[in-house]
């Protein structure tokens, strides 16, 4: 195109668009012209121009980059020079700014915009000066208090919150910067006291918080080595606080954490890839030291969050690859400790779990075959390297290695269970005569057959060996681990509820216990005989209070099982006789998976207080609460539900509240068992009682998700119920309701053929038509929402009748176009309301008859309509009715109706006649 060659055309469209306020493709325009162009003075305007567009944008750095080069073609270009000023202010360059402010009123001394401008400069340069000198010398006063011993405890206390407050802010951080704070910073860290070194630590976090190039200096100053030593400390808050700094440090590296400070350009390139394998080599060479406390092992945490994609559309797994290369042995190390043995490397409960969690999140970020293969391949070399017949010592550190790869990388463990040599040292150990040797082994065959469809080389080889032991041992923590796979459950269920109730045995083993009913609870004997046992139920759900994530995916396991909320598979009759023709077994379900003791146990779980314990759960952190956790809560949950009766036991103990975060995040199948129970409540509950304050605005999302043809009718229709009773609350909640763009699936529900569904839906229309925004959708051209309520009046069902009369009452009485618009959009309108007008339900005779009115009120024209019609001998058949308290309201509405037609002189009154 030619005028694509024209840096003069270019000029102009890229004003015309700029008048426009469509700043992005002026941009485009000016910058096509500056290619193109050789003119010097038209390449200053162009330059000037995109300056301008670029202030729009708030993208001042590059506004005060084109205005420079607009002045260095001209001097004094005085619109150039003052939108200088204007993006050096926004970047917060004060002192410039005021000299181009300057020149510009040299050049235009009579312009009182350029005064204006010099003045507010002026005065906020002097602001700037007090403030820094002010903070300068704060800073200072804060340091000197902390640094000195002498100074009283108060006074110190108050001097590092202050510290950590200034950090936070973008100019205190500067100043602390500035002033030789993280030397300082350094020196109280030194001072090995715990306060101090607190607040140092969280005062450098502030600092490091979105500011890329600030975090590499501290990174580079207090070196990776010294800020590792300081998370190796066996004082978990001060561990904590170091961990959070090297991850606000990471997240600047990685570019992510809050947006950098509009126009800050980086004065230098940083190489942050360099920075980052060298925190990652730091990270994995703890792992495995002795000096590392176990606290400071658990930091394994900043791998797991940092190291995986967060997305896998992003195909780049490199931090991985480098991780499994570097560092995969090292945490395959972790994972092989045996906490009871003397060599043991600190741990606490949690460390070896985080790091089977590791192991499955690196192996899940391979992108390809060759890549698994690569890190079966370290794992297996690594664990043969470790089986030795002559040192059994050794040799329980390999098998302790296979279960933590079975608790992370599940299928990566079944390869490695049939690896040559590990069987054969399971069976060794099972029959050694040291526990520890035997509690090892068991572990590893527990975890082996968690998954029991995929378990297959455990199946065939395990169960034998846990008979042996089981007659052998005498230590109940063993005993306990065997009773998961023992066969006779009514003996194991008696241990476990036991051991659960026993305060005094070891965590760990209680967590045993819990794994071990979450299993045994699907046999419908043990689920009826657990409920009944009121201290085993408190025991475990005190036991969730724990943030350990197996125990939470067991109790939620384990209510799943009692409440039978789980998925069951539709049996269909004809195979059932087929089969059984065929002498094929056939599994019949167990009287006790029957509806009625279902129901028998879920009350029992209500009484016990599961929706508190339950409410817990769903308060763990994200890294403990997995989605598969979250659904199997939402699952019991909905079963909690089911009953109406108990509906209001669940909210007074925080149930509603605990429902919304499971219904917005989490599995597929987990929001929409979160969204139905929420829709069961929303249903019959009083919404401000249920979802006080704001809650009840983040119900309707997923209530409006239910709105949809892949669910099924009840959910369909109690989501309908939910927003009819929300939208009978308040205009708030109507508009949200509206903002889900709700409004075409309810209108879809009001064509349903299923009556229930249609009334629900009707009812919900006629609670928002009371929304302006709704009337508004119903006046416009080109829909037949108003059709479709016209005609929904004249549906045999009474209940629907209420609904859409009340609806078109509503809608004819706050917009007179709807009156006419009403008489237009079927033929068989007339017919319908006098329907209405004499129904048998005095609801629906009211409804039809203030429509009446409302037509009348709204024109003389329809009014004549309607007189000429039957309509005027409805309204003077009811009129004339002696007065009669029980339907008053519906006569006074047709005398209306009446004065109203006798007030255009349509009728004459009777003595006229």
């Amino acid at each position: 195109n030619s005028e694509w060659e024209d840096p003069i055309q270019l000029k102009e469209e890229g004003n015309k668009y700029f008048q426009a306020n469509d700043y992005e493709k002026a941009v485009q325009s000016y910058t096509q012209a500056i290619k193109l162009n050789k003119d010097k003075a038209l390449q200053a305007v162009l330059y000037r121009n995109r300056a301008a567009c670029f202030l729009k944008k708030e993208e001042y750095a590059k506004a005060a980059s084109d205005a420079s080069r607009a002045i260095d073609i001209n001097a004094s270009d005085i619109k150039a020079l003052y939108r200088r000023s204007q993006a050096l202010e926004k970047l917060g360059k004060l002192d410039q700014a005021f000299k181009d402010a300057q020149k510009c009123a040299t050049i235009e001394p009579r312009n009182k915009n350029f005064q204006e401008t010099l003045r507010r400069l002026g005065a906020n340069i002097q602001d700037k000066l007090r403030i820094q000198f002010s903070t300068d010398s704060r800073v200072q006063k804060m340091f000197e208090i902390l640094l000195d011993e002498n100074s009283e405890k108060e006074k110190r206390e108050k001097a590092a919150n202050n510290l950590i407050v200034l950090g936070r802010e973008e100019a205190g951080a500067e100043r602390i910067f500035q002033n030789n704070g993280v030397s300082l910073l350094l020196q109280l860290i030194e001072t090995k006291n715990a306060d101090l070194i607190l607040a140092a630590v969280r005062t450098l976090s502030g600092m490091c918080t979105g500011h890329k190039a600030r975090a590499t200096a501290i990174l580079h100053y207090l070196g990776i080595d010294n800020i590792c030593m300081w998370m190796s400390v066996d004082n978990e808050e001060i561990s904590l606080a170091v961990c959070n700094l090297l991850q606000t440090i990471t997240d600047c590296l990685l570019g992510q954490g809050k947006e950098e400070h509009h126009g800050k350009e980086e004065a230098v390139v940083l190489d942050t890839k360099k920075d980052l394998r060298m925190i990652t080599m730091r990270l994995l060479d703890m792992l495995v030291s002795k000096e590392v406390s176990g606290q400071g092992r658990d930091r394994l945490r900043l791998l797991n969050k940092n190291i995986p994609r967060k997305d896998l559309k992003d195909h780049d797994n490199s931090r991985t690859i480098f991780v499994i290369d570097n560092g995969l042995k090292k945490i395959l190390k972790v994972v092989g400790q045996i906490p009871e043995m003397p060599d043991s490397l600190p741990l606490t409960e949690n460390t070896q779990l985080t790091a089977s969690v590791l192991l499955n999140k690196l192996y899940d970020d391979l992108r390809c075959d060759p890549e698994r293969d690569n890190y079966r391949v370290i794992c297996e070399e690594y664990i043969k390297s470790k089986i030795d017949p002559q040192d059994m010592d050794k040799t329980l550190h390999a098998i302790q290695m296979v279960s933590g790869v079975l608790q992370g990388p599940f299928d990566l463990g079944n390869k490695l269970l049939g690896m040559k040599g590990v069987m054969e040292m399971m069976v060794a150990l099972c029959g050694s005569e040291r526990e520890i040797d035997q509690l090892v082994a068991v572990e590893a065959l527990i975890h082996a057959s968690t998954k029991l469809s995929r378990a297959t080389f455990i199946i065939s080889n395990g169960v034998t060996l846990l008979k042996e032991i089981y007659k052998k041992t005498k230590n109940e923590k063993i005993k306990i681990r065997k009773l998961v796979l023992a066969p006779e459950i009514e003996m194991r269920m008696f241990f476990f509820s036991r051991w659960l109730c026993n305060t005094s045995i070891d965590a760990r083993t209680r967590k045993w216990a819990v794994e071990g009913l979450a299993y045994l609870t699907l046999d419908a004997d043990v689920k009826d005989d657990f409920v009944e046992d009121e201290l085993a139920l408190q025991a475990m759900f005190e036991l969730a209070k724990t943030s350990d994530k197996t125990i939470l995916y067991s109790v939620a396991s384990a209510l799943v099982n009692c409440t039978n909320s789980y998925d069951t598979k539709e049996l269909v009759p004809e195979l059932v006789q087929l089969a059984k023709f065929s002498k094929q077994h056939v599994p019949e379900e167990h009287p006790k998976d029957k509806k009625d003791f279902v129901v028998k146990r879920v009350k029992r779980l209500l009484k016990a207080g599961v929706v508190s314990a339950l409410a817990c759960m769903v308060k763990a952190d994200s890294a403990i609460l997995t989605d598969q956790s979250k659904e199997l809560i939402a699952r019991v949950f909905l079963a909690l539900c089911e009953d109406p009766k108990d509906r209001g036991t669940i909210v007074a103990q925080g149930g509603g509240k605990a429902l919304i975060p499971l219904a917005v995040e989490g599995t597929e199948v987990g929001k929409i068992k979160a969204s139905h129970a929420l829709a069961k409540i929303a249903a019959i509950s009083n919404p401000d009682m249920a979802f006080p304050g704001e809650r009840v605005y983040e119900v309707v999302r997923p209530l409006v998700s239910l709105l949809n043809t892949e669910r099924d009718g009840l959910q369909n229709y109690e989501a309908l119920l939910g927003l009819t009773n929300f939208s009978g609350r308040s205009d708030k909640l109507r508009m949200k309701i509206v903002k889900e763009r709700a409004l075409p699936d309810i209108e879809n529900y009001m064509f349903e053929n299923h009556d229930q569904l249609r009334q629900a839906a009707t009812e919900c229309m006629c609670n928002l038509v009371v929304n302006k925004e709704v009337q508004e959708r119903f006046v416009a051209d080109g829909n037949d929402r108003l059709k479709l309520v016209v005609l929904l009046c004249g549906e045999d069902d009474e209940k629907v009748q209420v609904a859409a009369a009340g609806a078109l009452a509503m809608l004819t009485a706050a917009q007179k176009k709807l009156c006419s618009k009403m008489t237009e959009v079927t033929t068989q309108w007339l017919e319908i309301l006098q329907r209405l007008c004499l129904h048998d339900n005095m609801k629906v005779q009211h409804r039809g008859l203030v429509i009446a009115f409302n037509l009348i009120s709204a024109d003389k024209e329809l009014a004549k309509k309607l007189v000429e019609s039957e309509l005027l001998e409805i309204l003077t058949y009811i009129g004339k009715q002696e007065d009669d308290p029980k339907k008053q309201h519906v006569i006074n509405v047709a005398r209306d109706c009446l004065t109203r037609c006798m007030d255009y002189g349509l009728i004459k009154p009777l003595s006229q006649a």
